[in-house]
């Protein structure tokens, strides 16, 4: 299929409501996209709420609810396997996989994870090694959270990107899930730094709500995240 394009709210997919007074953007899922930042970011922390709705759409139907905020977004929508979003590291919301990795497009980063083997997927853990991961790497670009600290369904659900000069933290209700480093995109020749970008949002066969979404610029890891690295 081609794609929509931009600035094209196809079905009403991204509309705004309000519960209890307070501004919260739904993304239906119907249809593959993202709403993203206007502006670049580097070196920040981003807070976000984020609800499950109940609404699923092919070729989701059967499978676990899904979405997610993607980071460092660079270049054109649409280079990704779905054709849908920029190149980007993404911080997967999904049931019980809050704060999961994916590389999107030629991205890739290292993680400290467990090695899979076989058919289990490598798993993070603060406590190992950073293991590359992603576009021209010898792993998958997907790796799974620590631990499951997502809020039963129909509650909302904090989440916190850390990231500061190629470094990041996925966040879970104020846990860390999982620790990255050196994030980067392969040119077809060489690894690039990628360090800075838009934030998308994403739409993805799956009902979700976000609200209070939070970014304030950062100019050191905090004290309190330096032991991770």
């Amino acid at each position: 299929m081609e794609p929509i394009g931009y600035n094209k709210n196809e079905a009403g997919v991204f509309t705004v409501i309000q519960e209890n007074n307070v501004p919260v953007l739904r993304v239906s899922g119907e249809y593959y996209g993202c709403v993203f930042t206007k502006n670049s970011y580097k070196n920040y922390r981003l807070k976000l709420k984020v609800k499950w709705g109940t609404k699923k759409w092919e070729p989701r139907t059967d499978k676990l609810l899904d979405a997610g905020v993607l980071y460092h977004s660079q270049g054109l929508a649409g280079v990704d396997y779905w054709r849908a979003w920029m190149l980007s590291q993404e911080f997967q919301f999904m049931e019980g996989h809050f704060g999961d990795y994916w590389n999107i497009a030629n991205a890739a980063i290292d993680i400290k994870a467990f090695a899979s083997e076989g058919v289990i997927s490598s798993i993070t853990d603060e406590n190992q090694s950073f293991l590359p991961f992603g576009t021209h790497t010898e792993r998958t670009g997907y790796c799974t959270r620590k631990d499951n600290y997502d809020s039963p369904m129909g509650s909302w659900t904090e989440v916190e990107l850390l990231c500061f000069e190629g470094k990041s933290l996925h966040i879970v209700n104020g846990h860390v899930v999982m620790v990255l480093e050196n994030s980067r995109f392969w040119d077809g020749t060489q690894f690039n730094p990628l360090i800075e970008g838009k934030i998308q949002l994403q739409s993805e066969a799956s009902e979700v709500y976000y609200k209070e979404v939070m970014i304030k610029p950062i100019n050191e890891m905090p004290n309190e995240f330096k032991k991770y690295f």
